[in-house]
């Protein structure tokens, strides 16, 4: 038995035993990895440079971007140096930072999800009042409440997990430090706090997906009306990469954390973490980078200057809106 105020380490689940398929899975997640910081770094950069992207709903996919950087950087390098190195540890200190870091970055996601369907949806069905209603200053507020969001919700988790007493060894059954398997080392009814701050934190994310969901009914609505066929294919081109971010991040998000006791297993649990915590935000810049004209054009145009020219671009810092 030992005591929270022991323990210095944590133990993190491996996803093998097996040296060659440890050094299978640096290799993978090492791609996926390089692939989701070239491919949301090129959509930041892209956005900053080009004049003709200064617009709210760039400006939000930028900020989307960096978040994803942020959360795939959180727990990924450390899952790489563990296979590499054949070990399972992570300090006390950086399982703090790893649960801090990933709720911040998960939340925040969230919230400017939930923003970006508004704007989607003041885009399609109120067009006349869309500069009114998303400006400069609304923008520069909206983004900031959704990263402030995402911070205290990272606060209240982190400070409340890590008060809890731990009696149950150090061994996580997770590649990285998730709060419900921290619960399971507790030893005493004191999870019970973060069991229901979870439960809160569960009912505003609900709220927040009603949003999304009324929102949508009445874009699809509204696009349904449209007369011409090229004006309702432009107004799914401007919607459905969202929706489709939504939707991965949502179904995943919801799977690894409302899925019955009685499906749950250590092997299940660890491709349903992968499947919310890594696949997103790899797979985000290529679901927007799809069907986007514009962003393909300026990512395109990005490329064809060089890498060079790309790093001493003049471009501004933030997006003139």
């Amino acid at each position: 038995m030992s005591n929270s105020s022991s323990i210095t380490q944590f133990l993190l689940l491996a996803f093998t035993d097996t040296r060659e398929l440890q050094l299978l899975h640096f290799w993978l997640f090492l791609g996926i990895y390089l692939a989701a910081l070239l491919a949301n770094g090129l959509i930041i950069t892209a956005i900053a440079c080009d004049h003709h992207l200064h617009t709210p709903m760039y400006f939000f996919l930028l900020n989307l971007s960096l978040l994803d950087l942020g959360s795939i950087s959180t727990t990924v390098p450390k899952a790489m140096d563990n296979s590499l190195w054949d070990t399972r540890a992570i300090s006390y200190t950086g399982c703090a930072a790893q649960v801090f870091l990933f709720y911040f970055l998960m939340s925040a996601e969230y919230s400017l999800l939930t923003v970006m369907a508004y704007d989607r949806y003041v885009a399609i069905c109120q067009p006349l009042h869309y500069r009114t209603l998303l400006g400069s200053r609304a923008c520069v507020h909206m983004a900031p409440a959704a990263w402030g969001s995402g911070f205290l919700d990272a606060v209240l988790h982190t400070a409340n997990t890590f008060s809890i007493p731990l009696c149950q060894g150090n061994a996580l059954d997770q590649f990285f430090c998730e709060v419900p398997q921290i619960l399971k080392l507790s030893c005493s009814d004191a999870y019970l706090r973060e069991v229901w701050l979870l439960m809160l934190s569960s009912f505003l994310g609900f709220g927040c997906f009603v949003f999304i969901v009324v929102s949508y009914v009445q874009i699809f609505r509204a696009v349904l009306r449209i007369p011409s066929e090229q004006g309702r294919h432009k107004a799914f081109s401007m919607c459905l990469p969202h929706l489709a971010v939504v939707s991965l991040f949502i179904s995943t998000g919801m799977f690894a954390y409302l899925k019955f006791p009685s499906i749950s297993s250590p092997s299940l649990d660890l491709v349903v973490a992968v499947l919310y915590s890594v696949v997103p935000p790899a797979v985000n810049p290529l679901i927007y980078s799809m069907r986007n004209q514009e962003l393909k054009g300026a990512v395109r145009k990005l490329m064809t200057r060089g890498f060079s020219e790309a790093i001493y671009c003049p471009c501004p810092s933030t997006c003139h809106l």
